[in-house]
């Protein structure tokens, strides 16, 4: 079904969307009658889909119904690229607010929630192109989708970025890297103190909800299995790239995270170290194959005494203050052996 049926008022548009679900299985809203047309016909909805692969579902509410879209990687937040959109079948009014699981074994089965609703302006709707002026809280401006071939769309944001300050994430960083010494710093207070895991360095570069890794030599490199994609679903929409270490961990390979030098469009290469911790803490990061890893400002001590009863091979002071440079070794990371690792 293409957006120029929008226009026959006269069809059964729910027909689909009903025979794909169970009204007694599914939470979504399964109305019984045929779509009527009513509204202002200027609601917009992006919902967050974590199914068999996490998507983004656009919808714009048009002579009774929400005509849809699947995004796989989301809005573009710039005009430098377009984003594939695969048109759906079409979905009741009702589906607008909808949030919640759908079983597993049942059509999308996952979890949706609301991630930006607001209204919109037509510009242009046909059976091949839309454009549509888009105002809601996270993302706002002017976009055409346009047909390529079948079902499959593109969409492309025809303003500049929103944040006229952001930029891409790079294509590959080669990581900062600490010095060896054989005793920890004397001034505690002015250094913050992880464990050293002993794992292959790994850079993860999420967008889109899905990542991609590099080295540390910042070189391509392949992730665990199916850890790209979890982990770009745990951070959804926002961009970053992570810095930290597959290490094994209790036993099972993890990947233990503990800079973030780029987020949301923003290089954080000169933000103190302190304040990356934070905003990583903040990222909320913790799965099966992936942890944020802990860190100890002023307690140097307490920690490579840990680090040794752990059996791990030492302990990385790093400066509160200090930058990220890439590539550079520095000594304000410093590595100190734990003394007790075989």
């Amino acid at each position: 079904m293409s957006p120029e049926d929008a226009n026959d008022a006269n069809k059964d548009r729910l027909a689909e969307y009903r025979g794909r679900r169970d009204a007694r299985r599914t939470p979504e809203p399964v109305p019984d009658e045929a779509a009527l047309p009513h509204g202002d016909d200027d609601t917009f909805v992006v919902q967050e889909h974590h199914a068999s692969t996490l998507h983004w579902d656009l919808r714009f509410e048009r002579d009774g119904v929400l005509v849809s879209w699947a995004v796989p990687k989301g809005l573009p937040w710039s005009p430098g690229t377009n984003h594939l959109a695969v048109h759906t079948e079409d979905h009741p009014l009702e589906y607008a607010t909808f949030e919640g699981e759908i079983p597993r074994d049942e059509y999308g089965g996952g979890t949706v929630t609301v991630w930006d609703r607001g209204t919109y302006e037509t510009e242009k709707w046909s059976d091949r192109e839309v454009k549509v002026v888009v105002h809601g809280s996270r993302v706002s401006g002017r976009y055409v989708l346009f047909r390529t071939r079948g079902d499959d769309w593109m969409i492309h944001r025809m303003d500049p970025p929103e944040d006229p300050d952001a930029e891409p994430l790079p294509e590959s960083l080669a990581p900062m890297r600490p010095v060896r010494r054989a005793r920890l710093p004397r001034d505690q207070d002015g250094w913050a103190f992880e464990f050293a895991w002993g794992g292959r360095r790994l850079l993860a570069y999420v967008e889109g909800g899905r990542a991609r890794f590099t080295d540390g030599e910042g070189r391509s490199a392949a992730g665990p299995a199916r850890m790209g994609g979890r982990l770009g679903a745990e951070l959804g929409a926002r961009r970053a790239v992570l810095d930290g270490e597959l290490a094994v961990v209790e036993g099972r390979e993890t990947y233990m995270i503990y800079d973030v030098p780029h987020l949301d469009g923003h290089p954080l290469l000169d933000v103190p170290y302190r304040e990356r911790r934070e905003r990583l803490d903040g990222l909320g990061l913790s799965g099966a194959l992936w942890q944020t890893a802990p860190w100890f400002p002023g307690d140097g001590d307490a920690v490579r005494e840990a680090a040794g009863a752990q059996d791990l091979p030492g302990v990385l002071a790093k400066r509160l203050d200090s930058p990220y440079r890439p590539g550079e070794e520095s000594n304000a990371w410093r590595f100190v052996p734990s003394g007790g690792h075989r």
